[in-house]
């Protein structure tokens, strides 16, 4: 991590706070990846129906 620019305790706070939020965020959005391709996928095998 970079330089904490907020002071004081609640800056530090605030800064881990931050700092959690973020990873979650990230971890979030790789989650999101990782479902949309499996969902594109499941949808590229399913059989096309066949006019009789």
């Amino acid at each position: 991590m970079g330089r904490n620019y907020l002071a004081g305790q609640q800056g530090d706070a605030l800064n881990a706070i931050l700092a959690a939020a973020g990873s979650n965020f990230s971890l979030l959005l790789r989650w999101l990846k990782d479902f949309l391709s499996l969902l594109i996928a499941l949808l590229q095998l399913r059989p096309k129906s066949v006019a009789t």
